[in-house]
């Protein structure tokens, strides 16, 4: 066996950032709805989050396995320089999209940064089509539609067996229960999310010689993909919390409780099974299924679709962003810098053009809302909300509504 390399040991610092970005570009998916609602601060609900993922991290390496010897062919002559582009496609497109406010999936960013750089620098014969086709395509279709069916059937059960109850009352019993769920999926996303960058290291040290095909990550590799994900969701993905937690849809309490036990079911039968799933997806199908839950609940349509065309765009636009990088990595030491550089030069104009309309912990709960449409208002004339004080306006009370959405909605 080889010791690590310069090039190896920069390829597994790209992967701890890659890690790092994905932690709090998926904060939302486990405290967006349980900060909406009230039921723990922001700081207090991305601290325990951060928390659990790190437990998370040791409690399996299936998905890790999945990355490192399924999805890419360890055999093929995969060489670190490809790794290295694979993750700068990554990381790119996980910026651009949180700066956007938009949950895509880092998952699925992770995996078209590779399959691109893959394709460009070793050809078809690197990939394995049937296992990106079996453990990545088919659950990112069929995980978020199974996720939002399953929340929107928890959400009507819910509120049937409150049914005439004042809400005021039940209201905070299921913020306790949304406490429980979140770190539950906290704890799910922690076994699932935080092993991609396992098995992204393990196979950059299987590449260079380190350490045999098909093993296990080391110790060390679980401890560092733990601790980078936990630092990046302790630091919080504010505009992505502020899109699930208010954009989508107004979350109740009842629902955020259906919603979140319903995506961590998911997320711990994949990782069980060894899917590496996108966690994002999964939660943001639940948001959507709970908002179509509940009686007059409201789903923000051009929010969704929004969402949809992101997850359509990550796979191709993060393999794009990759290729270009591997073309470049391939013409040797001066093009492995030139990728460093420009993947620097580009997080660091994100970052600046993020902090002219900055989201913080003080303002998360501050919708960018918009107007009820056309769906909803059809929806609402077909699902008229219960009766009470507490009753969500009718159609064409939201309609009249239309012109202040934020006011209403504080």
């Amino acid at each position: 066996m080889e010791h690590i390399t310069l090039l190896i040991g920069i390829v597994i610092v790209t992967a701890l950032v890659f890690d790092f970005t994905n932690g709090f570009h998926d904060t939302a998916n486990a405290m967006a709805t349980t900060i909406s609602t009230g039921a723990l601060r922001p700081k207090t609900a991305v601290a325990m989050s951060a928390v659990l993922n790190l437990v998370g991290a040791f409690l399996s390496v299936e998905v890790a396995k999945t990355i490192s010897g399924g999805i890419i062919d360890e055999k093929a002559g995969i060489r670190p320089e490809v790794i290295f582009a694979g993750l700068v496609g990554a990381i790119v497109w996980n910026l651009l999209t949180w700066l956007a406010g938009l949950p895509s999936s880092s998952s699925h960013a992770l995996f078209g940064g590779l399959i691109g750089a893959t394709l460009v620098s070793v050809g078809t014969g690197g990939v394995h089509g049937d296992a990106i086709v079996m453990k990545v395509l088919i659950p990112a279709v069929c995980a978020p539609i199974v996720a939002g069916l399953a929340a929107m059937a928890a959400t009507r059960l819910t509120y049937r067996l409150s049914r005439g109850r004042d809400e005021q009352d039940t209201a905070k019993g299921y913020r306790a229960g949304q406490i429980a769920s979140a770190a539950l999926v906290s704890l799910a996303h922690g076994t699932n999310d935080a092993q991609k960058t396992m098995g992204v290291i393990t196979l950059a040290l299987v590449a260079g010689g380190v350490i045999a095909p098909h093993s296990d990550p080391p110790l060390w590799v679980v401890v560092s993909a733990g601790l980078a994900i936990a630092l990046g969701t302790y630091l919080g993905g504010w505009r992505i919390i502020q899109t699930l937690g208010k954009g989508l849809t107004d979350i109740k309490p009842a629902q955020g409780f259906a919603a979140q036990t319903g995506a961590a079911t998911v997320i711990l039968a994949s990782s069980h099974i060894g899917f590496a799933l996108s966690t994002t997806q999964v939660c943001s199908g639940s948001i959507m299924g709970s908002g179509l839950g509940r009686k007059g609940g409201v789903v923000r349509w051009s929010t969704a679709g929004r969402m949809v065309i992101a997850w359509c765009l990550t796979l191709p636009a993060a393999g794009l962003v990759a290729g270009g990088a591997a073309f470049l990595a391939d013409q040797g030491d001066w093009g492995v810098a030139a990728v460093a550089v420009l993947g620097l030069g580009v997080c660091g104009a994100i970052w600046a053009a993020s902090r002219r309309k900055p989201v913080t912990q003080d303002n998360v709960n501050v919708p960018d809302a918009e107007p009820a449409g056309v769906v909803t208002a059809a929806l609402q004339a077909v699902a008229p909300p219960p009766a009470g004080p507490l009753a969500a306006p009718t159609a064409p009370a939201a309609q009249a509504a239309a012109p202040a959405p934020a006011a209403a909605t504080s």
